[in-house]
Formats: structure tokens, sequence, C-alpha cells
């Protein structure tokens, strides 16, 4: 194996033998290996959107897939398998719309280029030759094939085409929680398509993917906004609240990821059982939901960040409902009690399907939540939460007031991503010593670091606005974007609002790339930067965007204030 897709990457070059995730070597094989599926099915649904033959399942498949290769989300070799087969079928399928509609002729190769023909199917006929389709070729058969990262020797071709196949994988992250509550971007799967072959198409060099991963940034805002509109319109928008992180005396449900939609229906069928439903890492954000509110077995949030599951999980007591990425490998004393859905994959876990129209079936993991004890307590109080963009717009007059009269002296944007490693406490460290003129714009796990700390408020303004999920990180855009024209700038980057992300895995490469898409420079990088931007494609966004890596809390508070 050869993966440095995520923060954690061993020595910060690539993990060779198994994931720092966690992840078998084995597993990380056939995931690249479900990459190269992907584009094969990416070159024929191109062809058939052209043609206005696609459906909706064969964006699902590669949305899903997608998103299956995103960092602790699926760990199952089994899965990947079925998601490699389920793709050679897809592609199949596709191919014979392609034939009945006379699109394509399967006994002539002058309509595919050659790189098509050589890395997608797997020879390179002459024209007036039969195409091979891999009709034969099954998961077990695709190792025979090069689908390693490193087969692209060119290092900043190579770094290039991983930087947008991670964004892609973010985006497709967030366009499947869109997916699921209806709501859908026909231009994002066109461009999906287009740039999974870019990465295959050596007559693209810099100059020509430069642009184009700035490009998925872009889509990247796009599908955030998508995002943003279905939670929204279904859910409500986000109100500012206290949510309870101690325990009560009831058996509990936690679920942990980001769908709403699982939360949505795991409460209902949980009325009256009995039994609280409790949030965990980043479902924390739908405690300030308003149609969440309504169930009164909706208890609070247990724990932290993700990557404190093999405590958290074990002192809950109850089961866990795994909604979608952040899952780690569970431990054997509460793997019995771990629940996966969606996406997410772990051999030994029990899974629930979804059934007609998303729905799905949670009887099981209640029944067993009542025969448990009550969450053991590990903190009490209340956190606040809430703070996307219509609510804290809400006081946008307040904020400009606080700015003209100098209360309020800097935002600092602090998003992304939490981690296991001890340098994480940078960032618990950098908002404590922020002066007490700042807030602090959040959204992501990377707000565990310190939204459990009092900061205060200034005038009535907490000094934490909390924007939700990794993927509400569109509402910081929305407030900057609102507050620079509140104060008549043309540029986003006059505010006096600076950034220091921390990022860990795929969804925070395409908020990074979405910020980089709408302008915004002098991004602060951190804990490390990327194994896999190269030096000079580094060089490019030093120069074009100022992105820097983060130092130490001294020197950085100097740079950012």
């Amino acid at each position: 194996m050869f993966c440095y897709q995520c923060e954690e990457t061993i020595n910060g070059s690539g993990c060779t033998k198994n994931g720092a995730c966690g992840k078998k070597g084995e597993v990380a094989d056939l995931q690249d290996d479900l990459m190269y599926v992907l584009k094969s099915v990416a070159f024929y649904n191109a062809k058939a959107r052209a043609n206005n033959l696609n459906d909706a399942k064969t964006d699902e498949y590669i949305i899903n897939g997608l998103f299956a290769t995103v960092t602790n989300t699926n760990f199952s070799g089994t899965d990947i398998k079925k998601h490699i087969n389920e793709g050679f079928k897809v592609k199949d399928d596709i191919k014979k719309k392609l034939l009945d509609a006379k699109v394509i002729n399967e006994n002539s190769g002058s309509s595919f280029p050659r790189w098509i023909k050589e890395k997608l199917l797997g020879a390179s006929p002459n024209a007036g030759e039969e195409i091979p389709v891999m009709a034969k070729v099954t998961a077990d058969t695709i190792a025979n094939i090069n689908t390693s990262i490193l087969a692209t020797e060119n290092e900043d071709i190579r770094s290039l085409r991983e930087l947008m196949i991670y964004g892609l994988k973010g985006m497709a992250a967030y366009a499947h929680h869109a997916n699921v509550l209806g709501y859908k971007d026909d231009e994002v799967m066109e461009f999906t398509e287009r740039a999974l072959l870019a990465t295959m198409d050596d007559s693209l060099g810099v100059d020509e993917l430069v642009p184009m991963v700035l490009e998925c940034g872009a889509k990247g805002v796009a599908t955030l906004a998508l995002l943003d509109k279905a939670n929204t319109t279904t859910y409500g928008n986000p109100e500012p609240t206290e949510v309870n992180i101690g325990v009560g005396d009831k058996p509990g449900i936690l679920i942990s990821g980001h769908d709403l939609k699982d939360l949505e229906q795991l409460l209902e069928q949980t009325q009256g059982t009995g039994v609280d439903v409790y949030t965990h890492g980043e479902m924390l954000p739908a405690n300030s939901y308003p149609a969440f509110k309504k169930y009164d077995n909706f208890f609070g949030n247990y724990g932290g960040s993700w990557w404190k599951q093999n405590v958290e999980f074990e002192t809950f007591n109850g089961p866990i409902l795994m909604t979608t990425n952040c899952i780690t490998p569970p431990k054997d004393s509460y793997i019995d009690r771990v629940y996966n859905t969606g996406v997410v994959g772990f051999d030994g876990v029990k899974y629930i399907d979804a059934g007609e129209n998303g729905a799905k079936d949670f009887s099981a993991i209640i029944e067993q939540a009542k025969t448990c004890s009550a969450p053991e307590q590990i903190e009490e109080g209340t956190i606040m939460g809430g703070f996307a963009h219509v609510s804290a717009l809400s006081v946008a007059d307040k904020i400009i007031e606080a700015v003209k009269g100098g209360q309020i002296k800097k935002f600092i944007v602090m998003a992304g991503c939490d981690g296991r490693h001890k340098d994480r406490s940078y960032y618990t460290d950098f908002a404590e010593a922020l002066p007490k003129d700042t807030v602090i714009l959040t959204a992501g796990c990377a707000k565990y670091r310190y939204n459990k700390l009092d900061l205060g408020d200034i005038g009535g303004i907490p000094r934490l606005l909390d924007a939700g999920q990794c993927n509400d990180s569109y509402s910081l855009v929305v407030i900057a974007q609102a507050l620079a024209g509140a104060f008549g700038l043309e540029d986003i980057n006059d505010l006096p609002v600076s950034y220091n992300i921390a990022w860990y895995e795929q969804k925070a490469v395409l908020v990074l790339l979405a910020l980089l898409s709408l302008g915004v420079k002098n991004i602060m990088l951190g804990p490390t930067l990327p194994a896999f931007v190269s030096p000079n494609v580094l060089n490019v966004l030093v120069e074009n965007f100022n992105v820097m890596p983060n130092t130490t809390v001294e020197e950085d508070l100097k740079t950012l204030l």
C-alpha cells in the first residue's frame, strides 16, 4: 500500500504497511482499485450525461464510492470489494445504454482517447479493434493493474492529481449528505466525472491542473451551499443553544458521524421507549436545529472528538450508531454495541441498511439499549452552539458596532478537524492566548480543542461562535462575505479576519480548496502540511495565496493579529 491522504500519515510521508488510521494494507490497496473503477464508470457516465442517458443511480454510486474511501469511513475489505464489483456492473449497464443509443461502437476504438484505452480499459487497441470493457475483471483480478498513487511518476503532477482527488472525496461526502435529503446538483456531478478523468490524462500538465484544482474548490462551495440549503430547509436554521453535556438516569443511544436524517429517524423511533439519545463528535451541532428540539428524549451531547471513541464509547454503556465517517477501530469490549449504517464499514460490526426512500429500522439498536445501564458521567454543564450564518448575522449590527467601536479587534477562523496527536494542544493554547478583544469563528470537530473553555463574551457576543459541523464552514464564508458588504469592502481579505485552520482528512482538503477558490489569502494551516503537496505545488499556494504552516503560539499570534 501507499497512502498519504490524511494528516497523521506515518512520518509525515506515507503509510506503506498499514494505515495510521487503523486500516489494513490490503484494504487500502482495494480502495486504490475502487478509485480505478470509479474513473472507468466516470468515463462512460460522462458520455451518457452528454447524451442525456445518465441516471441518478450511477451518480449515487460514484458519490458513495468516493465517500467510502475517505479516512475513517470504511475499514472493510468485503465492503470495498462489493463497491468494486458493483462498479463493473454499473459500468457495463451504462455501456449497454451507449451501445443501444449508438453513441459508441464496440468495434471501433477511434472515439476513445489512447490514455483511456491504456489506463481504464486495460489495453491499447488500434482503431478498428474491439475495445476491452473489463467484463471479466473482478475485484480479485484487478490487482494485476497498477492502481497505486505512485503510478504517476512526476511528483508535481501526482501532487495536483491527488489534491484534486482528495477534494473530490471531500465534496462527495457533502454531496452524499445533501442527496440523502433529496438535494442534488448535476453540475457538481459533471465536474466530478471530468475531474476524475483529468487525473488520468497525461496530456494535462501543471498549468492545466492548477485551474482545475481551484475549480474543484468552486464546486465545493456550491456543494456546501447545497448541503446548507438541504439541512436548513429540512430541519430549520440552527439557533443559539446551550447543549447539555451531562447524563441522565435512563439508558441511551449515542449517535456519531454527520447524518441528520439518521438522527431524525432514530429520535422518531425512540419516542416513548424509555431510551435517551445523545450526540457525539460532529453530531453535536444537531442539538441546535429547531426540528430536533421537539423530542423530549434528545438529551444532549456526550464526550468530545472522534479520536476519543475508545474511551468514551466504553463509558457510554449503551449502543453507538456510526452514521458516516469518523469511526475508529472498535475495541473488543464494546464492538458488540456498535452499529454502522450508510457508507460506514468495519468487519464484525452490525450494519443497518436503508429500505425504500431511505427508511431505516433501528429497532435492534433500541432493544439492545433497553438492556444497558445509563451512561457514566464524564463531565457536566453546557456548551454553546448554533451560530450558523442566519443566527450569527441576526446580530450583525451588534458585531459591526463592536468592530467600529474597537471592542472587537479581530476574528480568528479556527475551523477544521481534530486529531489525536499531542501537538493538537497547540489549538487549545492558541485559543487561550488570544486577546480578549478577539472572536473565534469555528466549525468542525477542531472546536473540541477549545469549545469547553470559559472564553467569555464581548458585549453579549460570545467570543466563540460555533457554526456547526465541518460542512458548516460554508456559514463562516457567508458571515465573512456579509461583513465585507456591511463595511463596504470589495476584497474579503481586507476584513479583520485571520485563518488558523486545522486539517486531518479529505473534507478539510475540500474546505481549504473552497476558501482558495473564493480568493481567501493568508491561511495558516496545521498542525503539519499535507504530505501529498510537493514543494513546487506548495510554492504555487504560497506565491498565490500565502498559505503558511503554523509554528508556535507566540509567533503565530504575532502573524495573525
